[in-house]
């Protein structure tokens, strides 16, 4: 460390030399070697200005820094709707099927299901365990392209237990989603 530092004062002063030493009087060397080198400063306008129409394009900015609005809906309302997104776990007696809502549209942003060709034909079978980690594993990766990385997933209580949901669980955690939200941040303004 601080030998980057005489070596940076050492070629500040062979500069300064080179500067003064071409066609100027030997006594305005000697002052110009003990003054630093003058910087125009810039102006604080012009750091500071900001575009007073400024468009965020980005939408999910503010779901990751945990500052947009989350709708609070009613309490008595289930599953609740305080959320940015959510992830709905389904199972059928023949297929196998995950949807990832938006806060504010009631259609499936994302959607997996074993009733897709390209799931299904690498399946024995599309309602079984190892069918609910397929799904998990190809959401996930939907999930990654898509640019979500949190969503809420609350299962029913009493088929949390089952080898599959915990097999999906797991797909999704392994492909890099988290499985809740932050709280919300409130900003004073």
């Amino acid at each position: 460390m601080a030998l980057r530092q005489i070596n940076r004062s050492v070629r500040l002063l062979m500069g300064q030399i080179q500067r003064c030493g071409s066609g100027v009087a030997s006594k305005h060397s000697a002052r110009c070697l003990g003054q630093a080198a003058a910087r125009p400063e810039p102006t604080p306008n012009e750091n500071e200005a900001v575009n007073p129409t400024f468009v965020n394009r980005n939408p999910r900015n503010l779901e990751r820094m945990a500052l947009a609005v989350k709708d609070r809906g009613w309490k008595t309302t289930w599953p609740h709707q305080q959320f940015y997104h959510r992830l709905m776990f389904s199972r059928s007696q023949r297929h196998v099927t995950a949807e990832v809502f938006s806060c504010t549209s009631p259609v499936p942003v994302l959607t997996c299901s074993t009733k897709e060709w390209a799931v299904k034909k690498e399946l024995a079978s599309t309602n079984c365990v190892a069918a609910c980690q397929a799904v998990g594993e190809v959401l996930a990766h939907r999930c990654q392209q898509a640019g979500i990385m949190r969503m809420v997933y609350r299962a029913i209580p009493w088929t949390y237990r089952s080898e599959g949901v915990q097999a999906f669980r797991a797909a999704m955690k392994q492909g890099g989603v988290i499985l809740s939200e932050p709280k919300r941040k409130y900003v004073g303004t």
